[in-house]
């Protein structure tokens, strides 16, 4: 009889845990109902200039303001999370954010575990290293035997390795200014960024005005992730179209020095 007892307790228990999962189990479907219900749409990023980053200890950046103008829109707040990239995808799927919108590369694996976005800048992965150092590592080829930092699970990471570069060679960090600052320091000689983040970045009147590039590996664009069937994906586009007829976007990006993807 005791045994009975402790059998049903544990049943018991074990109902209440699933009902409490079923309870918060997260319904893409119903996205754009419940961000309304909570007034506010969560956006995980890290920070990556000119993308997002902080300012007087406030989140701007491109994608900052896109994501404020596309939230009034739908009329809600914006509440920025930072996240550890390589995880963005256990972020959206757990419910803890409710989009990706950092400037993200649209690959293969976006695809795959994503609903995303109209396509909305261009961008590029290159080659940043000591401005003496260009000329002489200006193809695939010569960069081989050189060490790069990269962001984990980075667009620049899954490149370096697509173009051959040995992985022993590759040291993966948490962001991209942080790869920054390891050419900077001299611990590697490269790393692979955006060309967004190299434009706004180094060169003369930045940080980082001692650094440069000239090779760049491939070609992409951006877009925000939600959810395998949101509701939110198909309104976000509706809005994105809404601020590219209207010359919103188009003013946006200049004060960025970005190019649109359409």
């Amino acid at each position: 009889k005791v045994m009975k007892k402790i059998i049903a307790l544990v049943l018991a228990t074990l109902l209440l845990v699933f009902s409490f999962v079923g309870c918060g189990a997260v319904n893409p479907k119903k996205d754009l109902q419940n961000i309304k219900k909570a007034g506010k749409i969560i956006v995980g990023i890290t920070e990556y200039k000119p993308m997002d980053y902080k300012e007087d200890g406030e989140w701007t950046g491109f994608d900052a303001e896109f994501a404020r103008l596309v939230a009034k829109e739908i009329g809600v707040e914006v509440e920025f999370i930072e996240i550890d990239w390589d995880n963005k995808f256990f972020e959206l799927e757990s419910g803890a954010i409710d989009c990706i919108w950092n400037g993200m590369t649209l690959t293969d694996e976006v695809r795959k575990n994503t609903s995303y976005s109209t396509p909305y800048v261009r961008n590029a992965q290159v080659v940043v290293l000591a401005n003496d150092k260009i000329d002489t590592y200006a193809n695939v080829d010569s960069i081989k035997s050189l060490k790069f930092a990269v962001e984990k699970g980075s667009a620049g990471e899954k490149e370096l390795i697509a173009q051959g570069v040995s992985e022993d060679k590759i040291v993966a960090v948490d962001t991209q200014s942080t790869a920054l600052m390891e050419v900077q320091s001299g611990s590697v000689d490269a790393c692979v960024i955006d060309i967004t983040m190299a434009n706004a970045m180094t060169g003369e009147g930045t940080g980082y005005a001692n650094l440069g590039y000239k090779l760049e590996l491939s070609s992409e664009e951006y877009v925000i992730g939600f959810r395998k069937d949101s509701n939110l994906t198909e309104k976000v586009n509706d809005i994105i179209d809404q601020l590219k007829e209207d010359g919103t976007l188009d003013a946006l990006a200049d004060k960025y020095n970005l190019t649109l993807a359409f």
